[in-house]
């Protein structure tokens, strides 16, 4: 079977099976995750090297620009958006290993998901409509970071005039202009580098600036200058629980720069929002969310030199200004008949402290 054949099949069943992901690796047959979980397609053939390379290429030559192509030769590994006519748009992520290509396509739903449908608390969503500051979107790779952000963008779309923009490595869930304007920018195509199109964003005239990722120390200046400036930050980073997201932000900088960043960070700091993806009992995902709100404590805590568990344990009880614990949303999706005792329990890093949640 041709690259181009062997594609289309395996999109249409990704699709029809709601599969987040397909994973393609040598030589072993196709996989999806479905959710949560990797079941490998053993009707179908062991993948050999240059179907692989032929699906790549197939998905590759789809771009309006060879710069992806480039850079994939250039350092053997490459993230871009591919579009299909009646199937939808995915993000690919293709990478060398062994001397052999191997693949993982993200499947992106049409349309953008509202915050109601994907389970976001009104706390967050009611961060979104904040004058300034900076909110960290976190947690692990796959639990619907990206998503949550896409829909609190469409949620200032139809409900307020803002100007946003936004960058990302690359762009997965598209938007048109309604209440709001609002202005895609994919790493690579319209921008070199994160901190390269952040350095000049204020001149765009934004209100709310979302960023994909915050992978260098000269983007995370960027974002925190931004916030500075009386502009809402959203900003995506990768880390289990909102210490370590904070950890990462300080830790980006050099020891004797790491007082002076605490200090910016505790005064741009809205708050950080962890995501955690759990399969629901009926089989399908759900997102439970925990909350750590920069309250004056919190901000007394980062510049007093709190190690990540000191600030992580700021997240105490719901009503706190917004604070949502973990072991609440667990015991409050379990009640929804969302998610079983047991999976919540194995969700949970004090069981103990939500036994009695569960009634």
């Amino acid at each position: 079977m041709s690259g181009a054949l062997l594609l289309e099949e395996l999109l249409r069943i990704a699709v029809e099976r709601r599969a987040s992901d397909i994973h393609l690796k040598v030589p072993s047959p196709p996989a999806l995750r479905i959710a949560g979980r990797l079941e490998r397609l053993d009707d179908q053939a062991p993948l050999k090297p240059a179907v692989v390379q032929d699906v790549l290429a197939v998905m590759l030559a789809s771009l309006p620009h060879s710069s992806k192509q480039s850079e994939f030769e250039r350092v053997g590994d490459v993230d871009f958006a591919y579009a299909h006519p009646g199937l939808g748009r995915f993000r690919v992520n293709a990478y060398r290993q062994r001397g052999s290509v191997s693949m993982v396509i993200r499947v992106v739903p049409f349309g953008v998901p509202t915050a109601a449908e994907l389970g976001i608390p009104q706390a967050v969503q009611a961060l979104a409509q904040e004058p300034d500051g900076l909110v960290l979107m976190t947690g692990a790779g796959g639990s619907g970071v990206t998503t949550t952000i896409a829909a609190l963008v469409d949620l200032l779309n139809t409900s307020v005039v803002r100007s946003i923009l936004m960058f990302e490595d690359p762009i997965e869930l598209l938007h048109s202009d309604r209440r709001c304007t609002v202005s895609q920018r994919e790493i690579g195509l319209d921008t070199p580098t994160f901190a390269d199109g952040l350095e000049r964003a204020l001149r765009h005239d934004p209100d709310v600036v979302t960023i994909g990722a915050l992978p260098d120390l000269a983007t995370v200046q960027a974002a925190t200058t931004i916030a500075q400036s009386g502009v809402l930050v959203l900003a995506a980073q990768r880390a289990v629980d909102a210490g370590a997201a904070l950890m990462r932000m300080i830790n980006a900088y050099p020891d004797d720069q790491q007082r002076q960043a605490r200090i910016d960070l505790a005064a741009t700091l809205r708050a950080v929002v962890v995501h955690h993806l759990l399969r629901r009992a009926d089989g399908g995902r759900c997102l439970a969310t925990e909350v750590l709100v920069a309250t004056d404590a919190v901000r007394d805590a980062i510049v007093g030199g709190a190690t990540g568990a000191e600030l992580a344990a700021h997240i105490t009880a719901d009503g706190n200004g917004g604070m949502i614990s973990l072991n609440s949303s667990l015991a409050r999706l379990v009640e929804a008949r969302a998610l079983t005792a047991d999976a919540a329990l194995a969700a949970s890093r004090d069981p103990s402290t939500l036994v009695p949640l569960l009634g």
